[in-house]
């Protein structure tokens, strides 16, 4: 199946979890992270079992210091 992650496609296999897609896509560091799926926003802890599906949206938003 094909998902988006910031705007990057990428092939996963079907029923992908949203904790494993975010290892494929090399994001290591998942402290000051907020994850949405076609724009819902989806809780940490639900990350591992919030299954994918074809041509799903997912953003990464980073939190970020300054002024």
């Amino acid at each position: 199946m094909e998902v988006t992650i910031n705007e990057h496609s990428r092939t996963l296999p079907k029923g992908t979890s949203l904790a494993v897609a975010i290892s494929e896509f090399n994001i290591t560091e998942t402290n000051g992270i907020a994850i949405a799926i076609n724009d819902k926003v989806i809780k940490r802890e639900n990350w591992p079992t919030e299954k994918l599906k074809s041509n799903d949206k997912i953003l990464v938003i980073r939190a970020a210091q300054g002024g």
